[in-house]
């Protein structure tokens, strides 16, 4: 039997034996080294906006220079990249530990002096011509997309000197406001009263109870979130109060006119295509909330659903799963695909990849980090049930499109968010699609479940974190929030986005206060539902001609950090900027509620 002592650690020490060995000290002493020789190197090639009334002219001698200056890049920051994931796969897994938390700290503040030379390289591709530039330099023609890219970017930055100040700053002010948030959030604990007793539990397992399938299980749970985290509220709202505000005033002296016109660059989306998709979304809501309702009847109740039952399993479900069948139905799913995608699952498990079980001092949540060379490192929360065996799908998709990325430079994989989930959306739908071509009846139905409970978190819960992150934008504008304050702000958001699908009484006004999202990132959540929607329309022109599709997929994966969104699906033949587009990806979702409500009256 499976238990949570023996389920799969990741392990690093195949890199650095530790903290104190001496290739990681002379690792870190050479990426400091490094990072110094970079910045002479640009201040010897004059790598930054070219002084004012200067002709701008492109002969080999500027190819040769530019050549240099994007291959040292590249190199400096791949090693960094490498040492932060190190350190990190320790921070993820015990906040508690000083050493790595104080290692990490010293290498984001190298990371630093990174960031300004970025911002010298795009003010430097922004004064001439990029595609001229491509005829004089290897190395521009090889980046052409991130440099035309990079030359959008310097339309929107500071002085050079305030580039470089903020760069240094953020290492005391956003950076370690969130640091703070994940340090006390992933350290707290709460007392759950559980029909066997009241036990001390770390809160990335209370939280894992939500998918229990005991129904007094999962409204303990509830229960004791809603005591513990106003507990930790006071400093959580400080953090969310000096990064959003640091935000605003960056984003105003970058010129952009909302922050999330900002977050639409970061992530290679236009405008246009953004509000085709919200349009779609708004459509949708009402659907999710009979879906709800639905649910809500299924599980006894005459209303609403109530929050605690959002993520339960119906009782027709088979109930918990083991992990080493949660491996076999990934494994399974993606050998429908291809042998490759199959294959990573094996390796992932085999050389250490994974990081499974909740604990205390563990971060929440689940996340992908390429490493070194195409391997990637995954940490899950395993709660389980059939819902964390798709969340494991989902990283691993994560990871297959790390394996895909290996050969680019750091440049050309500087994934936007939204893009980025790609593959581990595609990868969760081969899953449920999996099941679904095996199931009738009740398991088919508690399958439909688990899928639309995922669905409706990343199109209606999503949608409730951007309306909250929209709104706090704007009151931070003229002043800091109160606890209570960004409390009323969720419940609100929530309203709008679930509606009468939820028992509104039950609503969590806490969910500012546990979600990293808010704290590392801006409007980091919309992406979530446009890699969704974005990968059931792929998922589409698979089932149309699976062949075509398979020999045009790695590609696009590879490419995914140097083309726009745009591009990529025009690749596939899909027009994102077409509200028709997403309404048929909610199409497919609306489909399996209306096989689900059918089921539904059978039972």
């Amino acid at each position: 039997m499976t238990t949570i002592e023996n389920l799969p650690r990741w392990s690093v020490s195949d890199v650095h034996e530790s903290f104190t060995s001496r290739s990681f000290v002379s690792a870190l002493e050479l990426v400091g080294s490094d990072v110094g020789r970079l910045e002479s190197l640009y201040d010897e090639l004059s790598i930054r906006a070219l002084p004012q009334g200067t002709t701008a002219v492109v002969d080999q001698d500027m190819g040769t220079r530019l050549d240099r200056a994007i291959k040292e890049f590249n190199a400096v920051v791949a090693q960094t990249e490498i040492l932060e994931a190190y350190v990190y796969a320790t921070v993820a897994t015990n906040t508690r530990d000083e050493t790595a938390q104080a290692l990490l700290s010293e290498i984001e503040v190298i990371g630093s002096r990174i960031t300004p030379l970025l911002a010298r390289l795009a003010d430097f591709v922004c004064d001439y011509d990029t595609e001229l530039l491509a005829t004089v330099s290897t190395e521009a023609r090889e980046h052409l997309g991130p440099l035309l890219r990079l030359a959008e970017r310097s339309e929107h930055q500071m002085e050079e000197s305030e580039e470089g100040l903020y760069a240094e700053l953020a290492t005391t002010g956003s950076s370690a406001w969130g640091r703070l948030q994940g340090d006390i959030t992933s350290q707290l604990t709460a007392d759950v009263h559980l029909p066997s007793g009241t036990k001390r539990m770390p809160m990335p397992a209370i939280r894992g109870l939500a998918t229990d399938s005991d129904a007094t299980v999962r409204k303990a749970a509830y229960d004791a979130e809603m005591i513990a985290w106003p507990t930790v509220a006071t400093a959580c709202a400080a953090a969310m109060n000096a990064i959003k505000g640091e935000a605003n005033t960056v984003n105003r002296r970058r010129r952009w006119d909302a922050p999330l016109d900002a977050s639409l660059y970061g992530n290679s989306v236009s405008r246009a295509t953004f509000d085709a998709m919200q349009s779609a979304i708004t459509a949708s809501l009402p659907d999710f909330r009979a879906w709800m309702r639905t649910k809500s009847r299924l599980l006894g109740h005459t209303e609403a659903l109530p929050w605690w039952d959002l993520m339960a399993p119906l009782p027709v479900a088979g109930g918990s799963i083991t992990w080493d069948e949660s491996v076999a139905l990934v494994r399974n799913a993606f050998s429908s695909f291809s042998p490759n995608l199959a294959s990573l699952v094996d390796r992932a498990i085999n050389e250490s990849w994974l990081d499974v079980a909740p604990r205390e001092g563990k971060v929440g949540g689940a996340f992908c980090m390429p490493f070194v060379e195409d391997r990637s490192l995954v940490l899950l929360n395993w709660s389980g049930s059939v819902e964390s065996a798709q969340t494991t799908a989902h990283e691993l998709g994560h990871a297959y499109h790390n394996t895909q990325l290996a050969g680019r430079t750091p440049l050309q994989k500087r994934l936007p968010m939204a893009l980025a989930e790609t593959a581990s959306i595609f990868c969760e739908t081969l899953v449920v699609e999996a099941g679904l071509s095996k199931l009738q009846g009740a398991d088919r139905l508690a399958l439909l479940d688990v899928d639309l409970q995922g669905a409706n978190q990343v199109v209606v819960d999503i949608h409730s974190r951007f309306l909250f992150e929209t709104e706090v934008f704007a009151r931070r504008q003229r002043r800091t929030l109160g606890v209570n304050e960004l409390n009323e702000i969720m419940l609100q958001s929530q309203l709008e986005a679930y509606g009468d699908g939820l028992d509104q009484s039950t609503a969590h006004p806490h969910m500012w206060v546990l979600k990293s999202h808010y704290y590392g990132s801006h409007f980091y959540n919309w992406p979530y539902t446009y890699g969704l929607l974005f990968g059931l329309g792929l998922f589409a022109k698979y089932h149309a001609d699976p062949d075509r599709f398979r020999a045009g997929y790695d590609d696009l994966l590879s490419r995914a950090g140097m083309a726009t969104a745009e591009e990529l699906g025009a690749a596939f033949g899909i027009d994102v900027a077409d509200e028709s587009f997403w309404t048929a990806s909610l199409d497919v979702l609306r489909t399996r509620m209306t096989e689900y409500s059918k089921l539904a009256e059978t039972l």
